[in-house]
């Protein structure tokens, strides 16, 4: 069976069309790479449209939700707080791993990221940075363990 995957993109800027959006396909591509069926990106302005699109994709039944933009310290800045309206369990170390991983690379300003990882009924969602290199950067801390963690999420074994 091939999983389902929507990438959203977080952005009140690209939502109005003052820029495009450059790290939701990469996140598309690495999901298709994975073997997912993916839609989107869907960009959303921040605040909350970002709950109501996680709450849509979590009742779509997707399998996985990745989120890019809206985990820094910006005022404007709210994935984290909507992310945590929807999930029902928290994946700490999950969110944990891909700031230490862009800290690791080089990229100081990982540590300021406030991403959370999560699981909503059957749907993991994780938020990744909005730069390009945080998208890429997250996908490669999530490509060794997604396939794992959608099969315990539909009741595989560990």
């Amino acid at each position: 069976m091939i999983e389902t995957a929507l990438v959203i993109t977080i952005s009140t800027r690209a939502a109005a069309g003052v820029y495009p959006d450059k790290s939701g396909p990469i996140i598309a591509s690495a999901l298709h790479d994975l073997g997912f069926e993916v839609a989107g990106p869907v960009v959303v302005p921040d605040g909350e449209a970002v709950g109501a699109t996680l709450r849509d994709a979590v009742a779509a039944g997707h399998a996985v939700v990745i989120t890019t933009g809206g985990t820094g310290l910006s005022p404007a800045d709210h994935t984290p707080e909507q992310t945590r309206g929807v999930v029902e369990r928290e994946v700490p170390q999950l969110a944990a791993a891909i700031a230490r991983y862009g800290a690791d690379h080089g990229v100081p300003t990982a540590a300021l990221s406030r991403g959370v990882a999560g699981v909503a009924e059957r749907t993991l969602i994780v938020n990744l940075p909005g730069s390009s290199g945080g998208a890429r950067d997250g996908m490669a801390v999530l490509a060794p363990v997604l396939r794992h963690a959608v099969s315990q999420l539909r009741g595989g074994d560990h």
